[in-house]
């Protein structure tokens, strides 16, 4: 029972009012520990690129996954967005399992469901969003580096970021909560429900971390793939909660009943309410990812055909520099050839002066003619040399 029932005496739990939300508070020590922690690293880390440099120059897009990264550019900046999203994730939350949402998460049936959207589904997200796994590396030394990617890259974290698996542990635990004993021990034990606001964001994590890739991963894979499981997972969302819905099953009733509200919904709008909120604000939710996904399947695409025209464009300056060598060769082949028919045409002339057998009009042989004539340009031979009718009067009789 919450302590504003206790501090005002009353048997049962005081009315909820959307106040509540702002001006009703809890502690939950586990969580504003950890968000104090994470936030405080996670600032120290963007400080530490911002003196350093970094190799992502504010993409954040896991490019660092294949390289040593970092200390390239001392003017690189770690995008703000991404601060403002991590950030963002740690107070939502904060507010969470603090807020007025803590305070009567084991009263309302439908308080409950919202937590547990929004623990599961939008704080893993923002947190996602602010790639704090890029700037652990980003701002690690190489030997650290080098470790965090074996890590990444080893056994456990490929199966655990396969793409059946991950949406499995992202699907199966609502189902598993509210139709296994794990519900009523979370509104029992404080030991389960604090486990429950940890269990939820970390398998939310490892469902968004690689389906958007924004951080490095254990294996990329194309992201269409996560287009179609985040369609899978609105069905299922859809499904539990119409079983809720119209199901008639009352979930956790003693504890509920024993509580002895006697303001509010009853027990049955209590549980469809619950129901109403995991199908209606799951899937608002996941618009936000979805266009965040179909953005980075843009950018994705966009770089492969940088990529991709970059090597076109390389293959292609190298054919011509080979075209241009090899008529190059060519070139020198041919000037050889004709100094050579040039050397035995004169050659043959000083024969024929010696021997007085050169006649007057035949001054120059007929095949160093020949050769001489083969390398006249086209479009410079006149044309009665060509005509079948007269070559034969003007010495062409023999081609």
């Amino acid at each position: 029972m919450p302590t504003a029932a206790l501090a005002l005496g009353h048997d049962g739990p005081p009315p909820w009012h959307w106040a509540d939300l702002a001006t009703n508070w809890t502690a939950e020590p586990v969580v504003l520990a950890l968000a104090v922690l994470l936030a405080g690293a996670y600032l120290l880390g963007v400080r530490a690129f911002h003196r350093g440099g970094g190799s992502d120059g504010g993409n954040g897009s896991g490019a660092v996954s294949g390289s040593g990264g970092g200390g390239a550019s001392g003017a690189a900046r770690w995008p703000l967005h991404r601060t403002a999203a991590f950030l963002g994730g740690l107070l939502v939350w904060v507010w969470v399992t603090c807020s007025g949402l803590g305070v009567y998460e084991r009263i309302l049936f439908t308080d409950r469901a919202v937590q547990v959207v929004l623990l599961l589904m939008l704080v893993p997200f923002l947190l996602v969003l602010g790639a704090p796994v890029s700037l652990l590396v980003e701002t690690a030394s190489e030997a650290r580096r080098a470790r965090i990617m074996r890590v990444l890259r080893s056994r456990p974290s490929r199966v655990l970021m396969f793409p059946a698996v991950s949406t499995v542990l992202l699907m199966a635990p609502p189902w598993l909560l509210y139709f296994t004993p794990w519900y009523e021990k979370t509104l029992t034990s404080g030991a389960w429900n604090i486990g429950l606001h940890l269990s939820l964001v970390a398998l939310g994590l490892l469902y968004y971390w690689p389906r958007l890739q924004l951080d490095p991963v254990a294996h990329e894979y194309p992201l269409l793939v996560s287009l179609v499981i985040t369609f899978a997972e609105v069905i299922f969302d859809a499904g539990l909660a119409l079983i809720l819905i119209y199901g008639h099953h009352l979930i956790a009733e003693p504890h509920y009943a024993g509580l002895g509200r006697t303001w509010g919904p009853t027990l049955l709008q209590d549980q469809t309410w619950g129901g109403n909120v995991i199908w209606v604000l799951g899937d608002l939710i996941g618009l936000p990812f979805l266009c965040a996904l179909i953005r980075r399947m843009i950018v994705t695409g966009r770089a492969e055909t940088a990529a991709v025209d970059a090597a076109l464009d390389a293959e292609y300056e190298a054919q011509m520099a080979e075209r241009r060598a090899a008529k190059a060769a060519e070139g020198e082949a041919a000037e050889g050839e004709a100094a050579e028919g040039e050397a035995a045409a004169a050659e043959a002339a000083a024969a024929d002066t010696a021997t007085g057998e050169t006649a007057a009009g035949e001054a120059v042989p007929v095949a160093a003619r020949a050769a001489v004539e083969e390398d006249e340009p086209e479009g410079t031979r006149p044309w009665w040399l060509d005509d079948p009718n007269l070559k034969h009067r003007f010495g062409g009789a023999g081609r």
